[in-house]
Parts: C-alpha cells; structure tokens; sequence
C-alpha cells in the first residue's frame, strides 16, 4: 500500500512507520532545506547526511506555520532528545530523494523550514512530496473521516447508501465530508419553524439558479442557496472539491428501474424515509444539493455524468441562516461511474456559530497536488472593507469592484489620474543558479541573453507543438538571478521539468507567497510614486526609471521597507507595480494612498482592469490564448524574434512553420450600435462562421463598442466588413469590421509618458 503526501514551505510533518515500511522524500523545486528527527536511539537515519543541530526540534517546530497538529502527534515525546540528520540544501536539485526503511516501528519528523524574506532579497520556503510505501496491509488512510475543523455539536457517519436527518440552528455550520472519495451525498433543508406550522418550504432550484443568474446545471457551488420563499437558506463557506452539480434530482427509484435495477435502493427513497416522522410527503424525486456529482452539459445540451473530482477528505462547509432540519445522504448509485461504481460513507459534523471559519475555495494545481485554499493578500485588511464583490482569482481573493465608486469610475480615474489594484494573484518564481540565463533563454520566446540587469522584458511560453502555456515578465536581477512573472502556477513545474530535461544548474523557486503587489496606472502614477519611493544612487530614481525597466528602493526613507518597483503594467497608460514582502503590504498600501489622496487616487477592481486591457489590446489567459493557438494567433508575434535570437527555445520548430502559413489572427472590431459582443460569440462572413470573439466591451473614451476576435486569415484585412452572431448566431446579427488594434493608443504613446 502507498501514500503519498505534500509538505509544504515553512510547516511539518509527522510519520509514523511500521517495520519494513519505506520512506521517501523529494525536495519538488530544489535547494530547500529539510531536516529529519528521529526519537528513538535505535532508529536507524542515513549516515552519509550532515546531522541536524542537537535539541533544536522544538524551536523548529514552534517556527513553522500552523505547527499545532505537529505538536499534538508529539504530546509526551522528548523533543529535546530528538536526534536527525540535515535532507536537503541549498544545491540539491529539484526532485532529489532520500529513502530509508524502518528496521522497527518508529516515528520521524520532517521539518522544512522558511527563511528571511524581503522584496530584496526573496528566500521563498518551497515544499516537499513524500512516498511511503507500507510492507503489509494496514487500514486504509481514508476508512476513518478526517479530523474536525473545531470541536463538534454533532458527529454523524451517513453508511453507504443510507441518509439520515438532523437539524442546525441559525448561524451554525454543516461540514459534509466524503470520507474515501468518489462519493456523492444529496443534501436537503427545510426551514424549521415552517415545518412547526406544517408548511414545507426547503432548497428551491429554480429560485436558487434564478437569483443567482446562472444555468442548470453548473459544475460547482453558488455561493448561497435559496428556499422556494426566495430566501438565503444555506450560505457555502469552504470547498474543498470544486466540482459539484448544482441542483438536479436526488437518485429515484425510477432511474433504477428503468436501468432494469427494480428495488435498488436510491437516494430519494431514503430521504422520503427520515422525514417521513415529521409528516413530510413522500416524492419519487427530491430536488437538492448534489455534494461532489459531477455532471457536465454536452454539446447538444443532453447532461453526462463522470467519477467524482472528491479525493478522500475533501468536504464542503456551508453556514446555516436560519434554523434548518436537513437531510443527507451517501448516494445508493453502484451501477454507474457516479460514486466511482461502490457506495462509500459520507460524515457530518455541525459546529456551533461561535467559531469562525475563513471563506475559500481549494484549488489543486496538479491532480497529486494537496489542496489549497483560497488566500488573502497582503493587502486585504485595506481592500475587503471597501468592496462587496471579492471574487476568487487564481487562488487569491481580489475586488472585483469597489463600493465607493464602481467599475466605470475605476476606470475613469485610470485614464486620467490614478488607480491602484492588487495583483499579488501573479506567479513569480525565482531562477537561479549558472544556467538560469540558459534556461530561461531555452523556456521562453524571447532572446534572454540580450537582457541587462534591471531590465524586464515581455515573452511568451509555448509548448513544443506551439501552443501557449502563458505569457509573462522576466527581470532581470542579476547575472545569475532573474524572476519570471506570469498567471499560471504550472509554468513551474514546467521550467523544472526543462531544467532536468537539458541538465541545467538551475533552480526554480515558488515566490508567490513571499512577493505581493499593487499596480499603481494613470497618468499622475509617476508623481505619486516619487513621492513614497527612494532609490539608492547606484539605481535609477521612480523620474529616471524607463519603460521595461525595474529597480530596487525602498519606502519612505532609506531605511524604509524594501520595494522593488517597475515600469510595467496592464492598462495601456504610463503605470508602474510596486513589488513588497506581504509583512509590508498595508505599510505600502498606506503610503500610496495618504501620498495619491491630493492626486484623486482610488482603488480598483478586475472590472474596470479587464475594461482597460481591452481597450489597449494586451491579451488574457484563456479568452486571447489558450494551449491551441500560438503568440502569432494571440496577436503577440512581436514576442517571437525566429530570426535574431540565435538559440533554441521550446516551440521553435512548430512556430517556424505557423508563421510560415498562418490560418487564424487575432484582430480589433470595431461594432455598429451600442450592443456589445462578448468571449465566445461566433464571427460570420455570410453563412459561414470564421472565428470568434475573444472580447468585447463598450469603450467609455472610445465611446464605441469594440472587441477583440481571432478570425480566419482570409478576412483578417482591416477594413473587412464581417458579422457577429447572437442567439443562435444566425437569427440576430451585429455587423463589424476590421480595425487596428489597440483601438486606444494603437502606438503605445501614454506608457513612454
């Protein structure tokens, strides 16, 4: 038997080994320090490694974060006496492995710790994946639910194919786990005072898809769902799986009948069974919550149904906001891939509304990789009082609005004074070592042997068959020290990937969480931030520094936190990002805004930057490219020198030959009317569809409704005259034609300001 786990930077990890069992540890990104203990004198560590220092388990331990469950497996041990060996260093390679076996049973702890950390000087704690492989059959990690979020009012195992019914009181919380994976479990609430009056009034699907303004059904949750009142019923809190049906009828007896299952037991026949005592009327069919089902909408519009996304343990925790007598279930179906073909438990727990749990959603970014909640930036205390609609982005909560002025004033006050957003969603990973330069340089489309330090430049990542992974920003910060900036979280794991591949010297560090910033556009940005920002003589002042250019400062005074600030942005106006350690984001945050107060400074949500970034032409992750076009298709071919840049990179070939013989380009509509056409809409020439809109919006300076499409060569021509469809893109038509894009600034004037 196997498990597999990931620690991550900065925490611990025990485990518990059984004679014979094998451990062993990766060091994923290379150059991470790890340290192993032992407790028992005759357990048995690899004495080619360095030893550990002595007696320091403790101060370790108590250094890492969320260090609690460590300490409660450890109760009663000595960790003084704790003897180990030093893992991994600073020159290991990304995937470097130690293995041993228990000669006995025996405990051990694996302590990955994080270091200092400035905007200057970034150490980012990167984590570890452990194997252990046990020597007999054990019970299964999953057999047993995991551990309660807080101590429990109540703890209930749903058995396979079963449901049962309790009640909450306003404000208290309901976690449903699948304990093994792979299992659905229906969900059900009436409101409790209703039934008192012998009225039922529960979960309504069409009144819940109706005030929430989406289709049935969707892969995931709402955020709230509402009774057939129209009233919040149940608010979702935390998701650990991501991929839910939302509202479809619990399993009838009918499917099962008609499937030639007759007496299979279902899920609504369950539920007509434990409410059956508070007079509730039996239904062949329950409408509810269906917990980790997952369903998908063909193309004709007929629903399919797969295995389940849930992985053991993962739950969903939603808050009651009124009091509820519910119902689960763990779904009966065993004759299809819906709870992965064998009905497994389901766990319940309710917590008391004393506790408070953090919003959030899991997000896995590989299908081995642990879950990871939504995070807070550094600079949320400022942000979320200031705005109603938080949405989540890349794993991060952003604005996507603000209360005191909205998108349109947002953008308003971009194009023509100042606005600050948060992008510390942006993924930044730190490339060092000797052959950082090469393998960067083999990674991306630009040449980056042409880089100087202090100097940033704008590139595409492309797969070998030419498609796009992302785009991004390398800096570089030394001769052997750069970061890349980019959306995608895999973009890691595939510069680690090449880095083996070609045998590079080089290390590929996750620096997200240690490098949060803001982006401070408009025209008044460069006053503003010559205000709060010092340089030291050796680098350029906010006044000297150019475009595509970057430098180190500090805020306030010389002895004030440390920035890196650069001249880049997404806007299409003269900007900067301002580049912190999260520990100085409300410090900069104040800075910035007491600074920008008397030059009509606002806070600025995804809205009005998507508003922005149309209108400037500067192209976004899955609208303007995707894995199946190239940086030619995604209008960024000026990010691909095929002749100048003498070495080889990733995609090359592939892209020697696209250009060689372009089908589809990516080009500016100008629309007649005020209607405006949005990602997805197709585009005709006559009959015949020839591409699509990538995005669309309603210029506010422009005063024009615009987009951005990608259309067959053929009717890529400025000028062309072509069509938009609507309903089922031949009922209703917008006309277009082909204009130069950017349809604002087409010649980049505003950001060489």
């Amino acid at each position: 038997m196997h498990e597999s786990l990931r620690i991550r930077g900065g925490s611990s990890q025990v485990f518990a080994l059984g004679e014979g069992d094998r451990l062993t540890l990766y060091d994923l990104e290379g150059g991470q320090d790890a340290l192993l203990y032992a407790f028992s004198p005759a357990d048995t560590l690899p004495s080619s490694h360095p030893a550990a220092p002595p007696g320091a388990l403790a101060d370790l331990i108590a250094a890492n974060e969320n260090a609690g469950p460590t300490r409660h497996r450890l109760a009663g041990r000595d960790l003084a006496a704790a003897r180990g060996i030093l893992v991994s260093g600073r020159e290991a390679g990304a995937g470097e492995a130690l293995s041993l076996s228990a000669a006995a049973d025996m405990t051990l702890v694996l302590v990955v710790p994080s270091a200092p950390s400035t905007a200057d000087a970034v150490t980012p704690a990167t984590d570890f994946g452990a194997e252990i492989a046990r020597s007999e059959a054990r019970p299964a990690v999953g057999s047993q639910p995991a551990p309660p979020l807080a101590e429990p009012l109540l703890d209930l195992r749903i058995k396979a194919a079963t449901a049962e019914r309790f009640e909450v009181k306003a404000g208290q919380y309901i976690e449903i786990m699948d304990i093994d994976g792979r299992q659905c479990s229906d969900f059900l609430a009436f409101d409790t005072a209703l039934l008192a009056e012998g009225i039922e009034c529960g979960l309504d699907a069409t009144a819940t898809r109706t005030i929430m303004g989406r289709a049935y059904p969707g892969p995931g949750l709402f955020s709230k769902f509402y009774d057939q009142r129209m009233r919040a019923t149940v608010e979702v809190i935390q998701d650990t799986c991501g991929r839910h049906d939302t509202f479809g009828l619990a399993c009838t007896m009918k499917y099962y009948d008609d499937m030639g299952y007759p007496g299979h037991d279902s899920c609504s026949e369950n539920f007509n069974k434990v409410l059956a005592p508070l007079g509730i009327a039996a239904r062949p069919g329950w409408p509810a919550i269906n917990f980790f089902f997952n369903t998908q909408v063909n193309h004709d519009g007929t629903i399919g149904a797969d295995e389940p996304w849930s992985r053991p343990g993962d739950y969903v925790l939603l808050r009651a906001l009124t009091d509820l007598t519910c119902a689960a279930s763990s779904c009966a179906d065993d004759i299809d891939p819906a709870n992965g073909w064998n009905p497994t438990d389901i766990q319940v727990r309710v917590y008391g509304a004393e506790h408070e749990f953090p919003k959030a959603i899991a997000t896995r970014m590989t299908p081995d990789s642990p879950p990871v909640f939504t995070k807070e930036t550094a600079f949320h205390s400022r942000i979320a009082p200031l705005s109603r609609r938080m949405v989540e982005y890349r794993g991060y909560w952003l604005a996507n609005s603000f209360l005191a002025d909205g998108a349109v004033a947002e953008y308003w006050a971009c194009r023509e004074k100042v606005a600050v957003i948060d992008l510390s969603a942006l993924r930044k990973f730190e490339v060092l070592g000797p052959d950082a330069e090469a393998l960067l340089d083999h990674a991306v489309t630009r040449d980056i042997t042409k880089l100087a330090v202090g100097q940033v430049v704008y590139t595409a990542i492309c797969y070998p068959h030419g498609g796009m992974l992302d785009d991004g920003t390398v800096f570089r910060l030394g001769p052997q020290q750069f970061r890349l900036v980019c959306g995608d979280p895999y973009v890691g794991v595939h510069l680690r990937a090449l880095a083996a591949q070609k045998g590079f010297k080089a290390w590929v560090r996750s620096s997200t969480d240690q490098l949060h910033n803001i982006a401070v556009q408009g025209p008044r940005s460069r006053e503003l931030l010559g205000r709060i920002v010092v340089t030291p003589p050796t680098q350029p002042s906010v006044a000297e520094l150019g475009v595509f250019r970057s430098a180190i400062g500090r805020l306030g005074h010389a002895q004030g936190p440390a920035v890196v600030v650069s001249r880049t942005g997404y806007t299409g106006e003269l900007g900067y990002e301002i580049w912190c350690h999260p520990r100085d984001g409300v410090a900069l945050w104040d800075a910035v805004f007491d600074a920008g107060k008397p030059l009509g400074v606002v806070p600025m949500g995804l809205e009005a930057l998507d508003m922005l970034r149309i209108e400037a032409g500067l192209i976004f992750a899955h609208y303007e490219f995707s894995d199946e076009t190239d940086p030619f298709e995604a209008g960024i071919g000026f990010t691909v020198p095929l002749v100048s840049k003498k070495g080889d990179f990733v995609g090359r070939e592939a892209l020697l030959r696209r250009k060689a013989e372009p089908q589809r380009r990516l080009v500016g509509l100008e629309i007649e009317g005020r209607e405006s056409a949005h990602h997805g809409d197709p585009v005709f020439a006559g009959r015949a569809r020839i591409g699509v809109v990538t995005s669309g919006m309603r210029s506010p300076i422009l005063d024009k409704t615009i987009a951005l499409a990608r259309v067959d060569i053929a009717s890529s021509a400025i000028g062309t005259e072509i069509e938009i469809g609507k309903l089922d893109g031949h009922q209703k038509r917008l006309k277009a034609k082909v204009v130069r894009f950017a349809h604002y600034d087409p010649d980049k004037t505003r950001v060489r300001m």
